[in-house]
C-alpha cells in the first residue's frame, strides 16, 4: 500500500526534472557560477554545515560568494531580502527564517539573501554587488535556477526511506543520477561495511564521508566559552539526538533536556520555564544550537544560555575542494 501512495510523488518529481531536461520549463541562469547544495529528505541530513562549509573553500579561495536561500519559516513575503551584505546581518531570524542568520552570522564576508525564487534573488544580488559565484542553499530540487555543480547531503539511511506522503524523501533513489558530488552524512547510523557498499553503490568517485567536527561552546555574543559542566539542553531541530551526542562528546553532563519540532520559535515565557527547569536540575549552563540561538527570545539572567557550534569536516577535503573549484572555473571561462 505505501508503495502505491508513494508512487505519484515519485513519478510528479520525475516528471517535473523530464521537463526542465526537455525545455519545457525554462531554467534560468546567473552571471555568475552556482553551486548547489540539497538532499533528498525533508531536513536532518547536515545540509546547513555543509552549505557554510562550502562558501568558507570558495572564500578562501578568493571568490566573492553570495548565498541564495528561500528563507524557510521566515515572514518575508516579497521577491528578495538581503540578510547580509558581508559586513552586517540586516534581517531578523523572524524576517529570513533561522538558517539564513545563522549563515550571515557566521560567514563575514558572504553575502546572504532569500526569496521564493532564487534566480531572481541571484539577479538582485548582482545588481547590487557584482558576479559572484552563488551558493545555492537547499537547491537540489529547486530547478528554475541552472547549477555548475549539484551536491547532494545523504543520511546514510536515506535510501532505505520512502516518497512522501509515508516516507520523508522528495524524490527517489533515481535522482541521485543528477547530482556531481554526493555527501554521506550520519555515518554513525550505519557499520562500515554498509557505508563500504552505499559508495560502491553510488560511484565511490563522486561520493565523500562527512564527519560532524565539535568547535566549541560560544555564549549569545560568539565569545568563546568553557564546557558547562551540566548542560540543561534545548532544540528545536531534526535530529536533537545529534545534538545530545555532540554535547556529551564535547564535555558535559546531560542534567535535562527541552526538545521541540524543527523551526519551532520559542515564547519569552516559555524560554524562562526552561530556565527554572534548569535551575531545578542544577545546570550551569542550557545549551543550545547554532541555529535555535538565533531564534531565542530574551535570554535569562541564570542560568546562561550558551551554544554549541558544530562544523562539517568532508573526508579527502582536498579533492572535494578542487571538484569544486573546477566546476566554479569552469563556468566563469
Amino acid at each position: 500500500m505505501s508503495d502505491v501512495l508513494g508512487a505519484p510523488f515519485a513519478t510528479a518529481a520525475a516528471l517535473r526534472v523530464a521537463a526542465y531536461r526537455w525545455g519545457l520549463l525554462p531554467q534560468a541562469r546567473l552571471a555568475g557560477p552556482v553551486v548547489s547544495v540539497g538532499n533528498l529528505s525533508l531536513g536532518g541530513s547536515g545540509k546547513t554545515p555543509i552549505v557554510r562549509r562550502v562558501a568558507e573553500l570558495l572564500s578562501a579561495a578568493g571568490k566573492p560568494v553570495a548565498i541564495l536561500s528561500r528563507g524557510y519559516r521566515g515572514s518575508f513575503r516579497g521577491a528578495a531580502l538581503l540578510v547580509s551584505d558581508g559586513s552586517s546581518v540586516l534581517a531578523t531570524s523572524e524576517q529570513a527564517g533561522d538558517e539564513p542568520v545563522m549563515l550571515a552570522r557566521s560567514l563575514p564576508g558572504v553575502v546572504v539573501a532569500v526569496g521564493p525564487r532564487r534566480d531572481v534573488v541571484g539577479r538582485r544580488v548582482e545588481e547590487r554587488f557584482g558576479p559572484r559565484t552563488h551558493v545555492l542553499d537547499d537547491g537540489f530540487q529547486h530547478l528554475r535556477l541552472a547549477r555548475d555543480l549539484d551536491v547532494v547531503c545523504l543520511d546514510v539511511r536515506d535510501l532505505a526511506d520512502r516518497t512522501l506522503p509515508l516516507g520523508r524523501l522528495r524524490e527517489g533513489s533515481g535522482a541521485l543520477a543528477r547530482a556531481h558530488v554526493l555527501l554521506l552524512t550520519r555515518l554513525e547510523a550505519a557499520s562500515e561495511w554498509e557505508i563500504e557498499a552505499l559508495e560502491g553503490r553510488l560511484g565511490p568517485e563522486r561520493v565523500y564521508r562527512v564527519e560532524r567536527r565539535i568547535v566549541g561552546f560560544r555564549d549569545l555574543e560568539g565569545r568563546t566559552a568553557a564546557p558547562p559542566p551540566r548542560a540543561f539542553l534545548l532544540a528545536a531541530i531534526a535530529r536533537p539526538e545529534r545534538f545530545e551526542r555532540d554535547a556529551t562528546r564535547a564535555g558535559s553532563s546531560l542534567v535535562g533536556r527541552a526538545f521541540f519540532r524543527d523551526h519551532r520559535r520559542l515564547r519569552a515565557g516559555e524560554l524562562e520555564g526552561i530556565a527554572r527547569r534548569a535551575r531545578a536540575a542544577g545546570a550551569d549552563a542550557i545549551v543550545t544550537t547554532a541555529k535555535d540561538a538565533v531564534r531565542l527570545p530574551a535570554a535569562p539572567a541564570e542560568p546562561p544560555v550558551l551554544m554549541l557550534e558544530i562544523a562539517a569536516e568532508i573526508g579527502d577535503e582536498a579533492r572535494f575542494r578542487e571538484r569544486l573549484l573546477a566546476a566554479v572555473a569552469g563556468r566563469a571561462a
